[in-house]
């Protein structure tokens, strides 16, 4: 079956998708989980345990299990009782016949070990008949029309029904003969000690010799491990006896009778009991958490981690710094006038050398600007100071201009940024030079000329006051 922890996650999987309302939001829960560290099977758990936090569906569950388990220690009780009676019945004789006594304790119990055996090697991976879910049903141990009862029993039911399950009732039915063969052998021991029995064997067509050999066989393996074995004397000696014997021969047939119970009996089956709890901890019923309603949170977990962890925000272009040559400078307005009439000295006055010259060609705008622009600088070797005022947009027509310019310009194109009072910083700069803070619009166009200039490789002027 499956472990407490699986159950209860399980009927917790079972219950939400019937609408159950639970003591605790199950989304509630989920999304507080997203955060915390373990495995994917331990957080379902802990999931689970969260979502009951009341424990009424832990309560069923347990209700279920003890009822199970408490039926199978009564059976088991109740089978060492009737070995304990059968055997007492049977030893009611002061004289007994060994070998009688002998079938009726390992004759039936030998034949269905071998047949449970056959049956194991020739049915290996198929399911077996499942009695012992339809003798143990739950909806027979507990009683209840509510949601939560109904589906705890229907969880029960198909563990029952699981291949694994083989192994879980081979290893009830042999707890069942180990217990018959235990009161059996309680009833030997208590039997020896208070009564005094005399042993005896029959035979039409077995010769002494025959029954000193078989006798001998049989009394192999308990004389190694210490219990007494008859002599050939003593089993000549106990052919037909119908009065008292030797204590001491008595003795040998006695411990031989208690070695045979243990060894060709109980050993054996305590051997088949472990063979099947170790192969049904192998094939155990496990919890299927690639079911779609289990997937659905583990990848709700792990969607929420990754993002996380791995996301890392592209960083946004950055124009080059211009670079100010020493050679003459033509200064142009891109489309829009500058209240400042010298407006270009706030970005290169500290590169300026008092001889060079400084041509102010003023506004660019229409065609017939851009075609005088374009003839001066095909015949003057000169860099480009483009100052573009705030409004401008970097649309289409604007970088059009700005590429044409920068193609002509034979010393290179530089661009300053210009607002209502000279150039635009960003926000931490101007926070840093004490002014008051521009526009979240002035800062979106200002980052969108940054990335125009970044494309063209165009530099850009900074404030060096």
């Amino acid at each position: 079956m499956l472990s407490p922890q699986d159950q209860l996650t399980e009927l917790v999987r079972t219950l939400e998708t019937q609408q159950h309302v639970f003591a605790t939001d199950p989304l509630l829960i989920t999304e507080k989980l997203q955060n915390e560290d373990g495995k994917p099977l331990q957080k379902l758990h802990r999931r689970a345990s969260r979502i009951d936090s009341n424990g009424a569906l832990a309560r069923v569950l347990g209700k279920i299990d003890a009822r199970i388990k408490g039926i199978m220690v009564v059976m088991s009780v109740v089978w060492c009782i009737s070995g304990f009676l059968g055997l007492f019945t049977l030893l009611q004789t002061n004289v007994v016949n060994f070998f009688y006594v002998l079938v009726c304790l390992l004759g039936f119990h030998t034949i269905m070990l071998v047949g449970w055996l056959l049956m194991t090697l020739l049915n290996q991976g198929k399911q077996s008949s499942n009695w012992f879910a339809s003798f143990v049903s739950p909806s027979y141990l507990i009683r209840g029309k509510d949601d939560v009862t109904q589906a705890a029993v229907d969880l029960y039911e198909r563990q029952l029904q699981h291949s694994g399950m083989r192994w879980y009732l081979g290893r009830f039915s042999h707890q069942l003969w180990l217990a018959t063969l235990t009161g059996m052998l309680f009833a030997i021991i208590f039997l020896l000690i208070v009564r005094q029995y005399s042993f005896s064997w029959e035979s039409t067509l077995l010769s002494d010799q025959a029954l000193i050999s078989l006798t001998q066989v049989l009394g192999w393996l308990p004389s190694m491990v210490g219990f007494n074995v008859p002599d050939s004397t003593a089993i000549v000696q106990s052919r037909l006896v119908t009065d008292a014997m030797p204590l001491s021969v008595a003795r040998q047939w006695a411990g031989l009778l208690v070695g045979s119970l243990l060894m060709y009996g109980i050993v054996p089956r305590a051997v088949a009991w472990m063979f099947c709890a170790l192969m049904f901890r192998r094939k155990k019923m496990r919890l299927d958490i690639k079911q779609p309603y289990y997937q659905k949170i583990l990848n709700f977990w792990q969607r929420q981690v990754v993002d996380k962890d791995d996301f890392e925000a592209a960083p946004a272009p950055i124009a080059p710094k211009a670079t100010v040559s020493a050679g003459k400078k033509l200064v142009a307005l891109l489309e829009y006038p500058s209240e400042q009439e010298q407006w270009w000295l706030s970005g290169i006055n500290t590169d300026f050398d008092g001889n060079n010259d400084v041509e102010n060609f003023g506004i660019v705008d229409d065609r017939d600007d851009m075609a005088r622009l374009k003839t001066y600088l095909d015949n003057h070797p000169v860099q480009v100071l483009l100052g573009i005022h705030e409004k401008a947009l970097p649309d289409r027509g604007t970088l059009r201009k700005l590429d044409q310019i920068a193609s002509h310009a034979k010393d290179g194109l530089i661009v300053q940024l210009l607002g209502e009072t000279g150039l635009i910083a960003d926000k931490s700069e101007q926070e840093t030079a004490g002014l008051e803070p521009v526009s979240e619009n002035k800062n979106m166009r200002y980052q969108q000329w940054q990335t125009a200039l970044s494309a063209r490789n165009i530099g850009l002027v900074t404030d060096n006051k």
